[in-house]
């Protein structure tokens, strides 16, 4: 049977534009090059990584006129050194310089014809550090059969994987009479399919992807609540259209500042978090000149996974199927952040009721950096949903508190780059690693030009709930 692509993700595919391309990134900056990381090694973990990801040496057959979804095929012409590429800053170059390259790379949408994905080796850092970019489609990325190269491509230590790569040999590319012969059998086989397909594949019906999404399991809720418009005033500022361009900031902030509000207060290190992202969107907008009404909200769409009860969450099982589209409406409007975290604490119990959030134990057991894989999910599941649903889409997911590595580097610090939809200027990506939190703020270039001033309040809002007294 043919590699199909679900038709929801088909339809996510061919709605994809210029301007939103649907790739999901990570910015992960690395030790000296003297520990031995440089170009040619990096070169050489990754090719060793893809034997683990299978899908990363396939590309997409259309099926002519759009019979069917296309098709995982093998590229007959993989070729590693299109796919993972060397760069460089004017040495010696600023984190600034390197979020400002970041963002130039995250605009450029993927190449059809080949595999969905690209790591970009940057050298110039100062300090002597590294960065390696990559970015995937969301779509290559289904938490089941493949995994974000991210999390493969870092272990606990500097040897835990096999350290040569594996012979690989693609097979024959199907022709299009296969293509077709395939569509029409899965057709005759499988009507219902066949129904599914049409609805989706029709490019006049794209626009319906919220509807179809409401029919799935767990994302009912979330799509019904989805289905009125995000709140007006302050916040329609990030439903701008999105253009083409992109900006990017990335902040470090220190978990065990988290931890100390978080027993202070009697409430988790995620009500913390998005606590401090209220209190800079709070200060954000004032700083445009915005007037913030006491009653002004932010809603952000926030994809969580869940567990059962009764039952212990397996790595097989980190799908789409388990993320919850919660809506939560961030309270701008309150000046005072210890009502604000109340607020924030209050909205996320409500929200998740006796929905069990995966603990950040469980995530860690999954080995080497799953972040990475919830952040493309995450993806996935902000395209199934109405666009004037919500404002901002953001994304925490804890990570390891251990050094990892990818061969002899030692990763010192990660920042996830989650996509923009059509009318959202601004995504936000948090994961924390080794006893700090970070926060990949990508946004809009017409929209976001100022998301440097929004990292910044970020750093100013968590000071700001710090410097009231327990």
């Amino acid at each position: 049977m043919p590699d199909r692509l679900p038709a929801l993700d088909a339809a996510q595919l061919y709605g994809e534009q210029p301007s939103t391309p649907m790739h999901v990134g990570s910015v992960a900056v690395f030790e000296r090059r003297s520990d031995g990381f440089d170009f040619d090694t990096a070169m050489q973990v990754i090719a060793q990584r893809l034997d683990y990801l299978p899908r990363y040496r396939t590309r997409l057959l259309p099926v002519p006129g759009h019979l069917a979804p296309p098709v995982w095929a093998d590229d007959v012409d993989f070729d590693l050194g299109y796919h993972v590429r060397r760069s460089a800053l004017p040495a010696p170059g600023s984190d600034d310089q390197l979020f400002d390259l970041v963002a130039r790379l995250m605009q450029r949408p993927l190449d059809r014809e080949r595999p969905l994905w690209e790591a970009y080796y940057i050298e110039g850092l100062e300090g002597d550090r590294v960065a390696l970019v990559t970015k995937a489609h969301q779509v290559l990325v289904d938490g089941a059969r493949t995994v974000d190269l991210a999390q493969v491509l870092l272990d606990e230590g500097t040897a835990d994987r096999a350290q040569v790569a594996g012979e690989w040999t693609p097979r024959r590319m199907p022709g299009w009479p296969r293509l077709v012969t395939d569509a029409l059998t899965d057709a005759a086989t499988k009507p219902a399919e066949l129904v599914r397909n049409v609805r989706f594949l029709a490019r006049d019906v794209v626009s319906g992807l919220g509807r179809s999404a409401r029919t799935a399991g767990s994302f009912a809720a979330a799509a019904r609540s989805a289905t009125a418009p995000a709140r007006t005033g302050p916040a329609r500022r990030l439903n701008s259209r999105v253009s083409g361009g992109r900006v990017f900031a990335g902040v470090r902030t220190d978990l065990n500042t988290f931890s100390r509000i978080r027993s202070a207060r009697d409430c988790t290190v995620n009500d913390v978090i998005f606590t401090v992202l209220t209190g800079a969107l709070r200060n954000w907008l004032e700083s445009r000149g915005q007037h913030v009404p006491p009653s002004a909200s932010v809603r952000a769409l926030v994809p969580t996974a869940v567990q059962h009860e009764d039952a212990e969450f397996s790595p097989a099982e980190l799908t789409t199927s388990r993320l919850v589209p919660y809506l939560i409406d961030l309270p701008v409007g309150e000046p005072d952040p210890i009502l604000r975290l109340q607020h924030v604490a209050h909205e996320m119990a409500e929200q998740f009721g006796s929905d069990r959030p995966v603990t950040a134990r469980t995530m860690v057991k999954m080995g080497g950096f799953a972040p990475a894989t919830m952040n493309a999910l995450a993806a996935r599941v902000a395209g199934s949903l109405p666009r004037r649903g919500f404002n901002v889409l953001i994304a925490n997911t804890p990570g390891p508190q251990e050094s990892l590595y990818a061969g002899p580097g030692r990763l010192s610090a990660i920042y996830p780059v989650l996509p923009l939809g059509r009318d959202q200027s601004l995504a936000v990506g948090v994961t924390s690693y080794q006893g700090d939190v970070y926060f990949g703020l990508n946004g809009d270039r017409k929209a976001m030009h100022d998301v440097d001033v929004l990292a910044d309040m970020i750093e100013e809002s968590l000071e700001e709930l710090r410097g009231n007294k327990w």
